[in-house]
Formats: structure tokens, C-alpha cells, sequence
């Protein structure tokens, strides 16, 4: 009797041994930190498919660009040297135009037009991340972007000289349409490049600067509104085509779900971060006619210059949109 409970957990043990070795495990680099929505909605994205495949895959998300640099990630999953990561879309401008669709000021400023946006855009994105070799799996959209300095701004020659935060392309090009210098700075360096004077103003979402407790270091908050980005989360092609049926579909249905979370909570935690920001002693403000009328030209400017770039695939968003 004890030699075949003997051998019964003996043969337990190699069970388990060979379903340890036979588990895949990945490895998802995400360039904000674990306060960001983004970043909890990819822990849950994970935790999700490791419990809905009995732990046989098993996603490592790492989080505020401790694994792999950011404008470092897309190549990462391209090549195979992650599995999948998660990346700022607008930060993949300089690849192709269709990147740039959401850095666009003005182009959408509402979740629910930037949500029309992406439906027109989706098509034209996965089409170029296929031909790099990744596949989409989700998108998660930041809150607007407004605008962050240490005096107050009522009009752009407010603005005119500063050292201006850019983060893509598209930010880099509205800052010296602006009259600003574009610099760029990655999130965790935020507080740093504003203390040592590296630069002067950002455009970015209420959530970064809460984040980053900006209180510590700027004192008014315009909230003008100007575009709705999104971090775009993609699998290396290859990787995904050696999953199984079963393991792949686990996969697509966890994405659906992070992505339409991310769209319903992204509405709240625009409202509370906005919130959190005056409560800290950030002067929160509408920013007046004259600004907006003179950002809006800029916008106006953009939107030309983008479809310029790539008449027709540009186009096809432009028109899918519109």
C-alpha cells in the first residue's frame, strides 16, 4: 500500500514537474509606473489570461520602463526579444503616418469622438504593426492633454521661448509651431527636467501630472483639451502564431475586455485626476478664447501637414472619421 502512494505521488510530482517546464513564460515591458491606469489595466490583462489558462501562460508585466526603454519597446516585440509590450502609439510616428492619428490637436477631444477615431484608424494600424511583424491586442486611452507651466498662459506669446516637454513626433511639431523648444523627456523624468530647468511646459493628461506630483514643481494647469492618445499593446506575430487555438482565443477575449475597461475608467479617472490636481494647489483654468483660437489654427495646420505625409492611408482614416 505505502509503495503505491509512493508511487502515486511520484507520479503527481512528475506531473506537475512537466507542466512547469511545458508553462510559457512572457515577458511585457510597459513604460509608466504602477499608478497609471494603463499599467493596472495590463497587470489584470495578465493576471487574467494566467488564470484562464491554468497558469500554462504566465505574462510578467514590467512596469515603469525597468525592462526595456520606451521608444525601445516596439522594436523589443518586433524582434522577439519580448513577447509582447505596451507603447505610447504616437511615440511610432516617425514608422508610419497612421501612428500619429490621436497626437493630432483637435482632430478629436471628446472619448467619444476619440473612440470614433480609433475605429477609423484600427484598420490602417493593424495593417502596419502586421507588416512589422506584431499583432494588435488592446488599446487603452489617456485622459486629454492640457497644458502645464509655472505662470499662468492666456494667449501663445505666454508661451513664446520656453523649453517645451515633447514625447512624440507630433508633440515635437506642435512645440515649435507653438514658439516653443521641443525636449524630449520621458515620464519618470518629468519632476527632474522641470526642477533643473531641462524644461519650462508640457502638454500631457491630468493623470501624468498627478503621477508626478506636479504641485512640486508648476502652478497652473490650462485645461485646454486638446487631443486623446492611447497606449497600444501589441504581441510579437510569431510568438502568437505558436500559441495553440484555445491559448490565442484566451488572449483576444482578455484584450477585449482591458480595452473596454480602459475606455469606461479612463472617463473617471480624467475627472478625479483633474480634481486631485486642484486639491494639491494647481490653479486649474479654462483657457481663454484667444488661446484656443490660436491652438486651434495650429491643429488646423497639423491635420494638413499629416495628411500630406500619406494622402491615402491618411485619407481613408480621415474620411472613415468624418
Amino acid at each position: 500500500m505505502k509503495m503505491k502512494k509512493l508511487a502515486s505521488a511520484m507520479l503527481l510530482l512528475g506531473t506537475l514537474a512537466t507542466s512547469a517546464v511545458q508553462a510559457d513564460k512572457w515577458h511585457m515591458p510597459t513604460p509608466y509606473a504602477d499608478a497609471n491606469l494603463p499599467t493596472q489595466i495590463a497587470r489584470e490583462f495578465a493576471e487574467e489570461i494566467k488564470a484562464n489558462t491554468a497558469g500554462e501562460l504566465d505574462i510578467t508585466v514590467h512596469s515603469g520602463a525597468s525592462l526595456v526603454k520606451h521608444p525601445e519597446i516596439p522594436r523589443a516585440v518586433k524582434t522577439g526579444q519580448v513577447q509582447l509590450g505596451e507603447v505610447f502609439i504616437g511615440i511610432m510616428g516617425n514608422t508610419h503616418p497612421v501612428f500619429k492619428h490621436d497626437n493630432i490637436p483637435f482632430l478629436a477631444t471628446t472619448f467619444d469622438d476619440a473612440e470614433k477615431l480609433w475605429a477609423a484608424a484600427r484598420p490602417e494600424v493593424e495593417k502596419q504593426l502586421d507588416k512589422d511583424g506584431m499583432t494588435l491586442l488592446y488599446t487603452v486611452a489617456w485622459p486629454a492633454q492640457s497644458l502645464y507651466t509655472k505662470a499662468p498662459v492666456n494667449r501663445l506669446e505666454d508661451l513664446s521661448g520656453l523649453k517645451m516637454r515633447a514625447y512624440s513626433p507630433s508633440t515635437s511639431r506642435l512645440a515649435d509651431l507653438m514658439h516653443t523648444t521641443p525636449t524630449t523627456v520621458q515620464v519618470p523624468d518629468i519632476p527632474q527636467a522641470f526642477s533643473t530647468g531641462i524644461i519650462d511646459a508640457m502638454i500631457t493628461s491630468p493623470s501624468t501630472g498627478v503621477n508626478g506630483q506636479a504641485w512640486d514643481y508648476l502652478e497652473h494647469f490650462t485645461d485646454v483639451r486638446a487631443w486623446i492618445p492611447k497606449n497600444v499593446v501589441v504581441v510579437n506575430k510569431r510568438a502568437f502564431k505558436r500559441l495553440d487555438d484555445k491559448t490565442r482565443q484566451i488572449i483576444l477575449d482578455a484584450a477585449a475586455k482591458a480595452e473596454s475597461e480602459g475606455w469606461k475608467r479612463v472617463r473617471v479617472t480624467a475627472a478625479e485626476d483633474t480634481k486631485t490636481l486642484a486639491e494639491n494647489g494647481i490653479q486649474v483654468a479654462e483657457p481663454s478664447a484667444e488661446l484656443m483660437a490660436e491652438l486651434q489654427t495650429i491643429g488646423d495646420i497639423m491635420i494638413d501637414e499629416w495628411k500630406a505625409e500619406s494622402p491615402d492611408d491618411v485619407g481613408a482614416i480621415l474620411s472613415s472619421y468624418r
